[in-house]
């Protein structure tokens, strides 16, 4: 844990103990930044990272097909969704009640990315690119491959920011954040998993570079300490790793087979 948090929650024990007033309305960064070696560290993997599925985007010279779960895995599938989703409500509702308790004056700080654009320009656009496959198959790829785009970001950011979630609870931080980041690492996974239950979904090269590019930027962002978005840069640099992974959900659709979709549909 960083000086700055210790001194916080210090500060805290104090007020409580010396039955002080509970301290006025602040809002602090969500998460602390990296110092200069974990920052130069975490740059270096996210690159390697990066690099990685640049050569698996070079590599794939075809769109790849991935193989489609029966109806009894598939039914079993969305459960798990639809559970994760619901221990993600209660865990962030627990996770802010414990919040609330150890910092009375603490106040959610906002930062505007554009993801409700980004997502409603998403779904018309997978929705037009897969209507060849019928309404059904075209809504559930517009629905499915934009709720996927933005876990596409969520896993690896929160990978990151995870042990430097900010402010920490006392006594015991990571068991808290253990508490709220495990039921949606499930949620994560679980919907990025839904894409395999279209038959509209190929993994294509183009996909393979937007995530690369997003890890780029993510190492980018790393280089300069992965600062919470409340400058212009770390703002910047989130703005365009979201813009990356939706983009990379709609290269899962940007495909042609005119054969096989018209196999598919008769």
């Amino acid at each position: 844990m960083s000086e700055g948090l210790a001194a916080d929650e210090a500060l805290l024990r104090l007020a409580q103990v010396q039955g002080a007033a509970p301290p006025p309305l602040y809002a602090p960064a969500h998460w602390v930044s990296y110092g200069d070696g974990e920052a130069i560290l975490l740059a270096i993997v996210l690159l390697l990272v990066a690099s990685g599925f640049a050569f698996i985007g070079k590599r794939l010279r075809a769109p790849l097909k991935v193989t489609r779960p029966g109806r009894t895995a598939a039914a079993f599938m969305i459960v798990i969704w639809l559970l994760a989703i619901y221990a993600v409500g209660v865990a962030t509702f627990v996770y802010g009640l414990q919040v609330k308790q150890a910092y009375p004056g603490f106040v959610a700080p906002r930062v505007r990315v554009g993801t409700f654009v980004d997502a409603a320009a998403t779904f018309f656009v997978i929705l037009y690119l897969t209507r060849h496959w019928g309404w059904k198959v075209a809504l559930a790829s517009a629905v499915i491959g934009t709720a996927a785009a933005p876990m596409i970001f969520e896993c690896p950011f929160d990978l990151i920011v995870m042990t430097r979630t900010n402010p920490p609870i006392p006594t015991y931080p990571m068991l808290y954040r253990q508490l709220f980041f495990l039921p949606l690492f499930l949620v994560e996974f679980s919907t990025v998993s839904l894409l395999t239950l279209l038959p509209s979904m190929r993994v294509t090269a183009y996909a393979c570079y937007a995530v690369a590019g997003m890890f780029m930027v993510f190492a980018v962002w790393a280089a300069f300490g992965f600062a919470f978005p409340a400058k212009p840069l770390p703002l910047a640099l989130n703005v365009i790793s979201k813009i990356l992974c939706f983009v990379a959900a709609i290269m899962l659709f940007a495909w042609r087979a005119d054969a096989e979709v018209s196999e598919t549909r008769a």
